[in-house]
């Protein structure tokens, strides 16, 4: 074994070397830690949301509204993946995060997972398909800061 074989006063040199290096290590994590928890943003409890701001720029979804709405949703089908019936819950989606101004992630459960509405948002917004909607849903003297309303995704 190390150190055995050596002089006492080696032996004892190399013990407090290493009693020394253990507790300085200690030290540097706990000093480490506390310093990057005040560097650390404050992290919000985990089933609290933050009030929402109203932004009341777009109406209600109405079963009149959506009848005038679906058919142009029914050619944006994707040719590939599952097919989906479950457009208006998504346009709905999309209205709530305008009306209540939160981020995308709080999103209700019930509208499904955040991330699918987000692809359909931006794939929406690139074909063009949600500036058709917004023609249908804002009457015609609206200006155009009540569009811009909506969170980037």
């Amino acid at each position: 074994m190390r150190g055995l074989d050596l002089a006492k006063e080696q032996r004892a040199r190399i013990v407090w070397w290493s009693r020394f290096r253990r507790t300085h290590q200690a030290r540097a994590r706990v000093c480490h830690q506390q310093r990057r928890a005040r560097q650390a943003p404050p992290v919000a409890p985990p089933n609290t949301l933050p009030h929402p701001i109203s932004l009341p720029s777009l109406p209600q979804l109405t079963d009149a509204l959506w009848e005038q709405l679906c058919p142009l949703f029914e050619p944006a089908q994707s040719k590939r993946g599952r097919r989906t019936k479950a457009w208006r819950l998504r346009v709905e989606a999309v209205l709530w995060i305008t009306h209540t101004g939160s981020s995308w992630r709080h999103l209700p459960e019930r509208f499904g997972p955040w991330e699918t509405v987000v692809y359909h948002y931006r794939r929406w917004c690139k074909e063009g398909l949600w500036e058709r909607v917004l023609q249908i849903l804002l009457p015609p003297n609206e200006d155009c800061a009540a569009r811009l309303s909506l969170p980037a995704p």
